[in-house]
């Protein structure tokens, strides 16, 4: 019973992650990225320590080990905003979106090199099939016409995953809270210390700006990430990622129906092999494995 609450609640995070994409990508004409991470992460921050400062269990309980165990997937959970963020300036959302679905395929690859377990063959297959729909999504003529938007959005795809196998392997050990607060602080102070000297902060008043900073810094932020430290606690990495294959298709869909931005006949194809590559890794015969 956990773990189907625990599915359903990560696909919640799938769809309002999804949704959100195109309203990201339009509050960017207005601020600069890496501004509105800080600005987001630490609405986010404020509004964790508000909804636990009851709470006192998992702050008696908190050891160093536990917050260090927090803090690197805050890192690795803002690399990958940060990196998918600007990409989101040189390439569409829904292309984005399938780019960033990469993790999905990532994240056992990343578990097998942390557990030392060896690969099996349909995650390299899957891995190859969806590196080819990756290349037709984003090469459109030389290997060099590889658009740096791609490739931000790619980085990001890594991070994410190295995110998803974090929280798997400690989302055990560590209670959600401390777990959602100590991520969620960390990739504040991380994108407060590099905004101002990164980019050149930009902020032009719009409501699209602010409509953008509470939804994701409340729902898709403070409300998704404890939501995520919570359900891997009755799921594994691996089924985590599987939905969050979803997250794309929900963001394809949403660009499509509020702007009419959609893909190509050839990167719909690519998307198509990226989400095949995919289901490939997720859905192959396993072993029942423990949860790590």
């Amino acid at each position: 019973m956990n773990r189907r609450k625990a599915d359903l609640a990560l696909l919640f995070n799938a769809v309002i992650w999804g949704s959100t994409f195109i309203l990201v990508k339009s509050s960017l004409a207005f601020i600069s990225p890496l501004l509105f991470l800080a600005i987001r992460f630490s609405l986010a921050t404020a509004a964790l320590a508000l909804l636990f400062r009851g709470t006192w269990k998992w702050r008696r309980r908190a050891t160093p080990a536990m917050i260090g165990a927090g803090c690197l997937a805050g890192v690795f959970l803002f690399a990958g905003y940060a990196l998918q963020t600007m990409g989101l300036r040189f390439t569409t959302a829904p292309k984005s979106a399938f780019l960033t679905g990469l993790a999905t395929v990532m994240v056992p690859l990343l578990g097998a090199l942390v557990y030392r377990i060896r690969p099996q063959l349909s995650e390299v297959f899957g891995v190859l099939i969806a590196t080819f729909g990756m290349a037709l999504m984003t090469i459109e003529g030389p290997i060099d016409s590889i658009g740096r938007g791609d490739l931000l959005t790619l980085g990001g795809a890594i991070a994410f995953a190295a995110h998803i196998v974090t929280l798997g392997h400690f989302s055990e050990r560590i209670g959600y809270e401390l777990l959602s607060i100590t991520q969620v602080g960390a990739a504040a102070v991380s994108s407060l210390t590099i905004f101002w000297w990164a980019e050149t902060p930009r902020l032009h008043s719009h409501p699209v700006v602010l409509w953008a900073i509470l939804i994701t810094g409340l729902f898709c932020t403070a409300l998704a990430f404890t939501i995520q430290a919570w359900a891997q606690r009755y799921t594994t990495a691996t089924r985590t990622a599987l939905i969050y294959a979803l997250e794309p298709v929900v963001a394809w869909t949403t660009s499509f129906l509020v702007v009419g931005e959609g893909l190509s006949g050839r990167a719909a194809a690519g998307a198509g092999l990226i989400l095949g590559g995919v289901l490939l890794v997720e859905m192959k015969p396993l072993k029942p494995r423990e949860h790590q």
